[in-house]
């Protein structure tokens, strides 16, 4: 069997090609990062959703304060664009520290990690992104750091090195990472909390696409934000890159103001529909459906099908499609619910006893 690559070591040019470019997609892309910015809450009480995260940080935060420690190290998991380095910094803001922001793949070596921790002052926060993607050699390292708030240091080379340790200040460190599996039973035992961030009802995007409205000073009455807000897949990055386009719409095909009407048009311009599923989406289900007879199918053979790579389909398409309940795995690979059938408007049928009513469709 051919062994698939993972996500991270996928080349740029796949992956352009491979769901990160959609519009419904979670990663960041074009000028997000600049109205990412721009929209960022900067407190507990500014952000909109994960109400059971926030009420359990406001305790840990209120705590470390009143000790005067730094706050226990958090790690911070889920699909792109749900407010991973958003919570990183509003930590930060609410301990009275200094937020310090990096990325696994940017920690090459032992050397560059010590950089980076020898800058800190006492309880500030480090924020590693993607820190399923550190090295093993660095993650080593890290270890004495986030226990003992200590680092080993060799100077000279060959019979001349020495190892002494450094002492660091106390801080935090916080971790996001959108492929819990790849971390190492080491590292992640070494987290005092780990919050799995949920997609965002509809309710909560509505409050998210409102607020980013009036940052933009863009007219949207409410029947507008939730006719986008139910198209955004759970997603606040999602919710306001459909806000910016249908901006876009309302002063060129429009009077400026987002209504329900002006969404949908924004909406089946970019070939999203009622359910905030893509063309990619609906021919993932499609194949399914048509090709295997709503399965099951196997995920390689999918890929197969799709010309996608295996990991964009578990990473990218159907993160969301089994949120929904429109797909399902089983021990036997991919089936389509009665659900994705009705949305495509299709008979459903179960493809073992060719009844309507199958129970795999339940």
């Amino acid at each position: 069997m051919k062994k698939s690559v993972p996500r991270a070591e996928v080349p740029a040019q796949v992956r352009s090609l491979s769901g990160d470019e959609r519009a419904v997609g979670g990663i960041e892309q074009g000028d997000d990062s600049r109205y990412d910015r721009l929209f960022r809450p900067t407190t507990l009480d500014e952000y909109v959703g994960q109400e059971h995260h926030k009420d359990n940080l406001r305790v840990f935060i209120e705590a470390a304060r009143r000790r005067g420690e730094p706050l226990d190290h958090v790690l911070f998991c889920g699909p792109p664009g749900l407010g991973k380095t958003t919570l990183a910094y509003i930590i930060a803001r609410e301990m009275g520290v200094t937020a310090h922001t990096t990325s696994g793949p940017a920690i090459e070596h032992k050397g560059a990690l010590a950089g980076v921790l020898t800058k800190l002052q006492r309880n500030d926060v480090l924020f590693i992104d993607e820190i399923h993607r550190l090295s093993p050699v660095v993650e080593e390292s890290l270890y004495p750091a986030i226990e003992d708030f200590k680092i080993d240091v060799t100077t000279g080379e060959g019979a001349y090195a020495t190892t002494f340790e450094l002492p660091i200040p106390a801080f935090t460190l916080v971790g996001a990472t959108t492929r819990t599996g790849l971390l190492t039973a080491p590292l992640l035992s070494r987290f005092g909390y780990v919050m799995r961030l949920d997609f965002y009802p509809v309710s909560d995007l509505m409050q998210i696409v409102k607020r980013s409205a009036r940052m933009l000073d863009i007219p949207i009455d409410d029947a507008g934000a939730i006719e986008l807000a139910q198209r955004s897949r759970g997603t606040p990055r999602v919710a306001n890159r459909l806000l910016r386009r249908a901006r876009d719409f309302a002063e060129v095909k429009g009077s400026g103001h987002i209504d329900p009407a002006l969404a949908r048009l924004t909406s089946e311009r970019l070939e999203i529909d009622a359910a905030g599923l893509d063309e990619m989406d609906r021919r993932l289900l499609r194949v399914i459906i048509d090709t295997y007879d709503g399965g099951p199918v196997g995920v390689e053979t999918l890929a197969a099908a799709l010309s996608e790579p295996r990991d964009t389909i578990e990473d990218v398409y159907e993160p969301y499609l089994l949120q929904i309940g429109m797909l399902g795995r089983t021990p036997r690979g991919r089936v389509a619910t009665r659900k994705a059938y009705l949305h495509l408007g299709m008979t459903p049928r179960d493809p073992e006893t060719g009844n309507s009513q199958g129970s795999l469709f339940q």
